[in-house]
């Protein structure tokens, strides 16, 4: 078989690691896999569909692709991902550029697809969800010294303004001897930086044991040679565990970052959102947390405009952003989504009014992202070399306080023996641009 399949995946890194699969899937079944979508026969789109602009993000790469079809560059186009599953008959009679449309638990039949979509045929494939497969190979699309594992699939959390338990369906948890297998076979092949990911990680283990297993998996990853640094992602606030906590603080390999999305503060605004806390136990929770563990970054995010959201509630989100200083954060104007609670609700708040309060809070971010830069300054730090910058004539790289594709980078000058990436190297902070520090190489790290 000579056809030449490529991948573009779209969203986050859970996406990712189901492209990874993807990927695996057709390069065992004797398909070419192109990185340039120009050089293949056929293209596969995993899409995102979270929110608005995720979702026009991945219909104009469709219609992008199209033009190459068009052309005669490329011969079919599969689309794949959250935005085929949620609108599977809008996708094949609104883009004309679309072959095939199938859902996520048909991509473990993704080969079989390709060949017939390339014969001419069109598919459209809907099996149940938990079709999707948890395990198997991957072709690893990050650096090989990073890589991500994702240990769940799928959310129980059910917030009214999240459309993701209907696209992906029920929390499902990995079995945690998988998990390790799997982890230990990313450390073999010189991962050296793993970020262990699910839409809720805190969650990992209730549905298969009976009680959270997040902690207990994480010291069983510590002990693998190879791993530097282990991240932890996307904690729900409300099972944050003591436990949690101590093994985090506790253990060394864990880079002491904590990605907490708690989209608000105020006790109302929140039930609404059917979540739980008020500002009073979410600043209880992250005191608690800085107790335990030094100089822990908090990376969060914040939905403003949600229905209902008063100026006096909106004033208090943006008192308690000032008096967190999250190192980390973004904030998101309110999009309603189709079948969702939220856009249902009563009182939806203009779209002007929603982007400003966004801004308001963003641009005090940047104060605060200043702030933690110019507290670098005369330190030394650990940073993870990523690459050379040809056009600022420097190399870059991640501290601890940089989780890949989210966060900033660190730049540094170095005169003597070159860094390659994948390297870690210690820079002291001289000055900073923008969010990002600026240093000198200091020296690599064993």
């Amino acid at each position: 078989m000579n056809y030449k399949v490529g991948i573009v995946s779209l969203g986050c890194a859970k996406n990712q690691v189901d492209a990874e699969m993807l990927l695996y899937t057709l390069k065992n079944r004797g398909f070419i896999i192109v990185n340039d979508p120009a050089d293949a026969d056929a293209v596969i789109v995993n899409t995102c569909g979270f929110i608005e602009s995720a979702k026009q993000e991945s219909i104009n790469e469709i219609i992008e692709l199209g033009k190459l079809k068009d052309e005669g560059k490329i011969k079919a186009i599969i689309v794949t991902g959250c935005l085929a599953q949620r609108y599977k008959s809008e996708i094949s009679e609104q883009l004309y550029e679309v072959d095939s449309v199938i859902g996520i638990g048909a991509n473990e039949t993704i080969a079989d697809i390709v060949l017939e979509t390339l014969d001419g045929q069109k598919c459209e494939s809907f099996p149940d969800k938990v079709c999707l497969p948890l395990e198997g190979g991957r072709i690893l699309s990050t650096p090989p010294y990073t890589a991500y594992l994702k240990i769940a699939e799928g959310c129980d959390n059910r917030c009214s303004y999240c459309a993701i338990p209907m696209i992906r369906g029920r929390f499902r948890s990995r079995d945690i001897e998988d998990v390790v297998k799997e982890a230990e076979g990313l450390a073999e092949r010189g991962v050296k930086e793993l970020n262990v990911i699910a839409q809720d990680t805190t969650r990992f283990g209730e549905d298969k044991y009976g009680k959270p297993m997040l902690a207990e998996l994480l010291r069983r990853l510590c002990r693998i040679d190879g791993f530097k640094w282990i991240r932890v992602l996307y904690c729900y606030p409300d099972r944050i565990t003591d436990e949690l906590i101590d093994t985090i603080a506790g253990e060394d390999k864990i880079v002491k970052y904590m990605d907490i999305p708690l989209q608000h503060c105020d006790g109302d605004v929140l039930r609404r959102m059917n979540r739980h806390g008020d500002r009073e136990s979410l600043t209880a929770l992250m005191n608690k947390i800085k107790d335990k563990i030094p100089n822990v970054i908090f990376r969060s995010t914040f939905i403003t405009g949600f229905p209902g959201e008063t100026e006096e509630q909106f004033n208090e989100l943006a008192e308690f952003a000032a008096d967190m200083k999250f190192q980390r954060l973004g904030c998101f104007a309110y999009s309603p989504e189709e079948d969702t609670k939220a856009a249902e609700m009563p009182d939806q708040i203009d779209e002007e009014i929603k982007q400003k309060r966004a801004d308001i809070i963003m641009e005090h971010q940047q104060q605060v992202m200043a702030e933690y830069c110019e507290s670098l300054v005369g330190k030394e730090i650990e940073v993870l070399v990523e690459g050379f910058d040809k056009l600022a004539e420097c190399f870059f790289g991640r501290s601890y306080a940089d989780a890949p594709e989210v966060d900033g980078c660190v730049f540094f000058t170095c005169d003597g023996e070159k860094p390659k990436a994948g390297d870690f190297v210690k820079v002291r902070v001289t000055d900073y641009t923008g969010c990002d520090p600026v240093g000198e190489f200091v020296g690599k790290i064993d």
